[in-house]
């Protein structure tokens, strides 16, 4: 089940919502139920729920609880409306379930090969695409690669970036299993080449970011001393060159093409909070909130804010970013919980949360994005294994 869940999750079907085209998790959602309706036959055939950790149940049920209350003061209820019902009642159904898997070595390794395989096939098709210049459902980029020395490719997605950060986590992914032995090179390699070459063709600066970000603080937990020095004085190194690369290329650029029209968001965004600290416009409403600010309704789709933090703050105030902050936290410490149970799930874990989060500050869709909970599912599920080394000693 949960490895059927991963290879439903990426695949979007545009559905006609009134005026709107919207692209909707429909395989994901079939899954999804039957796994709820088979969940539900178990306990009335007398089976017991294991109850998700309270590190992982207290925060993502008070974000969901948040969320949903904002929806009675929502200053935009039809999009609060879909971010609840399309996103975040199926995905707290997703954590839940997943939360109730045993994770068994097959199981796992189920998991790593079912998203080494759909990273793997969206690359090809991105591949493809950028070989016949064709795109699916990127009407608007389709345009826009027109005017622009490079073609952007979207694979299955209606963006770019979306379909960059599902690469980059299978690029994660893969490295940690080579790094702990766990993939043969004679496969994990040729993997890399086209999951990179996938993502160099997204053109997505945010993934590359996510990604890089990602390698470095799992070199860091894995490494020993002498691997921790050379990515610590490489990534300096790094930073610092792109640092000075960008300074130069967007020397004479104003600020919103140097940042690619995110700071003109930031500053849209930042007021709403202001105004509404304790708890926010409500669910979904921050983008009407912001093209109220400029006296542009008609523009309200270009005002949503590319950046996580700064969209809970608007929408849910300090009690949004409160419960914010556990449920990042409740991520962070259960996937460390996880590498003692389970090294590569751990680091796995660790990986994807890593990418999901510093995308999320660039691109927005933290808690829109499947892989949030269900790695929150997983890595619930794995704090009740037993530690290795108790295993091992029986």
């Amino acid at each position: 089940m949960p490895a059927a869940l991963l290879a439903a999750a990426p695949i979007r079907i545009p559905v006609q919502l009134g005026d709107e085209e919207a692209f909707l998790l429909l395989p994901l959602y079939a899954v999804l139920a039957a796994a709820v309706l088979a969940l539900l036959l178990r306990v009335f055939r007398g089976a017991e729920l294991q109850p998700l950790p309270l590190l992982v149940a207290i925060p993502a049920a008070a974000f969901v609880e948040i969320a949903g209350l904002s929806l009675l003061w929502s200053r935009d209820p039809r999009e609060g409306a879909i971010d609840l019902f399309f996103f975040l009642f199926p995905f707290a159904a997703l954590l839940l379930v997943v939360g109730q898997a045993l994770l068994t070595g097959v199981l796992t390794r189920l998991l790593g090969a079912a998203l080494v395989a759909v990273t793997v096939v969206l690359a090809g098709i991105g591949l493809w695409q950028q070989w016949t210049h064709t795109l699916f459902f990127a009407d608007d980029l389709q345009f826009a690669n027109a005017y622009t020395s490079f073609f952007r490719v979207t694979s299955l997605f209606s963006d770019s970036s979306i379909y960059g950060r599902y690469l980059a986590v299978g690029i994660a992914v893969t490295l940690v299993l080579l790094w702990l032995d766990r993939l043969r090179l004679a496969i994990g390699l040729p993997v890399l080449a086209v999951l990179l070459a996938g993502l160099y063709f997204s053109y997505s600066q945010s993934s590359f970011i996510a990604l890089f970000a990602a390698v470095l603080l799992v070199g860091l937990v894995a490494g020993d001393r002498r691997a921790r020095l050379v990515l610590a004085s490489t990534a300096a190194a790094v930073i610092l060159a792109t640092v000075a690369v960008f300074a130069v290329v967007t020397w004479d650029e104003s600020s919103r093409r140097a940042s690619s029209g995110r700071l003109p968001l930031v500053e849209l965004t930042l007021p709403v909070f202001a105004d509404h600290p304790v708890a926010g416009v409500g669910i979904g409403a921050q983008a009407r909130a912001s093209s109220r600010l400029e006296e542009a309704r008609e523009r309200v789709r270009r005002n949503v804010s590319h950046t996580t933090p700064l969209t809970v703050a608007a929408e849910l105030g300090l009690l949004g970013l409160a419960a914010y902050a556990g449920f990042l936290f409740a991520a962070g410490r259960s996937s460390f919980l996880a590498m003692r149970r389970d090294r590569a799930l751990g680091l796995s874990l660790l990986a994807v949360f890593t990418i999901l989060v510093v995308h999320s500050l660039a691109y927005s869709g933290f808690f829109e994005d499947p892989l949030t909970w269900g790695a929150l599912g997983l890595a619930a599920a794995s704090l009740r294994l037993r530690p290795v080394e108790a295993a091992a000693r029986r």
